[in-house]
């Protein structure tokens, strides 16, 4: 095990050409400019971990969704005491942005204003364009004017390399499952730390909708609300207590973030009619809630809304990578029970057809050399029948199911097995030979090939490779069984790979996130841990690594990290 020092990138290219913006609020594709605030002295406070010692910018900074001419910035203003996330209350602010080449801010490249209302929560959005590509930028905020001004965190972004353009290398952070109550997001400090990605992928589950004790069962920490989210204050709150947190604010405020949603960003199990943590009897009509969800995901998030609000999009990075990032909760059929023949079920969708079709058609078109494809779920077919029963139960608390007869998945790729056939084949015969899907959800670190036909691999070719990252913080077999890591889960992960020969490696236990490196020749996983998600200190070790050649499906282990 390999213990960590964190690399830096060095350098940046100087912007030449004055930038064009497009600002807007939260709730709008697009605002008119407005003038811009008078110069004057400014408070400013920042923090090495993204806080402010001020009152205005309590929630940090953040960037997304980076373009080769572009980036969408982000803030929340708190104008006056009574403005807490959620509370509809507090005046419209004028709030200054600047996008800068250097640190200082003495070569500021884009500017201007925009509003933020009580209709929009208070958050603002800028999304710049007119920047240089491959460029590393600085970015902040001002509200007020004159004496009174304060000035936000500074954050620091990326744009991404220009359409076809040679690229050497990307690199990316990726993560899923942050649970606030169930420990710290030392992982988001020890990315933050890196100064080596381009990008961070966020896999879904950024936050969890339980109140307080719900899941997990012992919590670390309490969620604000206490009580689980359902109305539209509900989730804006939620969303703002999170960004309490000092990790997740140096997260954001050291990298752009791309994100997906999965289910607790707006309930357990979600599908497109309802969900299995909600109850219309008692919690209201689902379609209200689930608006409610995503108005304030698209308020508190650095992510530009795709066609009909919902988060399916891509983004080019040169000439090396094109990523294709999946809705896979807004247009699902219900879940299948565990077991039941319905899983395969040829009308039955994941995807819904319109997005399956706008993947495949991606896919074909792309002439990036990678096709990385962001899905909130595992695409692997897995069986668990082998596991022995006493560890079927914790299993199937961290997939969400019942603990009894669990042989599939079926919120995963598992049980809707009609839309990834149409995928799997589509990769084949189109020859696609450089796809790999990247997955959160279950809590587990995973290394997989994608076989066309998982009962006759490897007889049967690999069409892809899949990387898994296991969560921050939600709970894995260990913290369920209350063991020891590495003790008991090491029978049932053994148990796994026996039954799945595609599965080169499982992780039943730690608690981390992944680096994901690019070059022409090879895409590589380097997996992590952190030492425990109950101390807000902890240290990060390197677990394992895998690669997947260029042209060869499926994932080799190597010695090392890429450093």
């Amino acid at each position: 095990m390999t213990e960590i020092r964190d690399p830096n990138r060095t350098g940046t290219t100087t912007p030449t050409r004055r930038t064009v913006v497009t600002a807007a609020g939260a709730t709008a594709a697009t605002a008119a400019a407005l003038p811009l605030l008078g110069a004057g002295p400014a408070r400013a406070a920042a923090t090495a971990d993204g806080t402010t010692g001020g009152t205005v910018f309590r929630h940090g900074v953040a960037s997304g969704d980076p373009l080769p001419d572009g980036i969408l910035l982000w803030t929340r203003v708190t104008p006056v005491p009574e403005a807490l996330p959620g509370s509809g209350a507090g005046p419209d602010t004028p709030v200054r942005w600047e996008v800068a080449e250097d640190e200082a801010f003495t070569a500021v490249r884009a500017s201007g204003t925009v509003t933020a209302t009580a209709a929009a929560d208070h958050t603002v959005r800028a999304d710049v364009r007119g920047l240089r590509p491959a460029t590393t930028y600085w970015y902040r905020f001002t509200a007020g004017t004159g004496s009174s001004a304060e000035v936000s965190p500074t954050g620091r972004t990326r744009t991404a390399p220009g359409d076809g353009a040679p690229v050497a290398g990307l690199r990316f952070g990726v993560v899923s499952c942050s649970n606030y109550e169930a420990g710290y997001f030392a992982a988001y400090r020890h990315l933050a730390a890196r100064r080596d990605l381009d990008a961070v992928l966020h896999l879904g589950d950024y936050l969890y909708e339980y109140g307080t004790g719900q899941y997990p069962a012992r919590p670390v920490r309490a969620h604000e609300p206490a009580h689980e989210i359902l109305t539209l204050a509900d989730y804006r709150a939620r969303h703002a207590h999170y960004r309490s947190d000092p990790d997740l604010r140096a997260l954001h405020a050291a990298h752009p973030v791309i994100a997906v949603w999965d289910d607790h960003e707006t309930a357990n199990d979600a599908w497109s009619g309802g969900a299995g943590n909600h109850d219309p009897a008692t919690e209201g009509d689902w379609q209200r809630r689930r608006a409610a969800a995503t108005r304030a995901y698209f308020e508190w998030m650095p992510v530009r809304p795709a066609a009909e609000g919902t988060v399916f999009r891509r983004l080019r990075f040169g000439s090396l990578a094109e990523v294709h990032l999946l809705d896979l909760r807004s247009f699902r059929d219900r879940q299948a029970a565990a077991g039941d023949a319905a899983v395969d079920d040829p009308d039955r969708t994941l995807t819904g057809r319109a997005q399956l079709d706008w993947l495949t058609a991606g896919l074909s078109a792309s002439g990036a050399r990678w096709q990385l494809i962001g899905t909130s779920v595992m695409i692997s077919p897995v069986a668990f029948g082998s596991v022995p029963s006493y560890l079927l139960r914790p299993i199937a608390e961290c997939l969400g199911l019942p603990s009894g007869g669990l042989a599939v998945n079926p919120d995963q790729w598992d049980g809707y097995t009609a839309d990834r056939r149409r995928l799997l084949r589509h990769l084949h015969t189109s020859g696609i030979g450089n796809a790999v899907f990247l997955a959160g959800d279950v809590h587990m670190h995973w290394a997989n090939a994608v076989p066309l036909e998982a009962a006759t691999y490897p007889h049967s070719p690999a069409v892809a490779t899949e990387f898994v990252v296991t969560s921050v913080t939600s709970d894995n077999v260990d913290d369920l069984l209350g063991v020891p890591p590495q003790t008991v889960s090491v029978v049932a992960a053994a148990a796994i790979r026996a039954a799945n020969r595609h599965v080169s490696w499982v992780d039943l236990d730690s608690h981390g996130y992944g680096v994901l490196d690019l070059t022409h020749e090879h895409t590589q996983m380097d997996y992590y841990a952190v030492s425990s998600r109950s101390d807000p200190g902890a240290s990060v070790r390197h677990l394992r690594s895998y690669r997947t050649a260029a042209g060869r499906p499926g994932p080799e282990r190597v010695a090392g990290p890429v450093l």
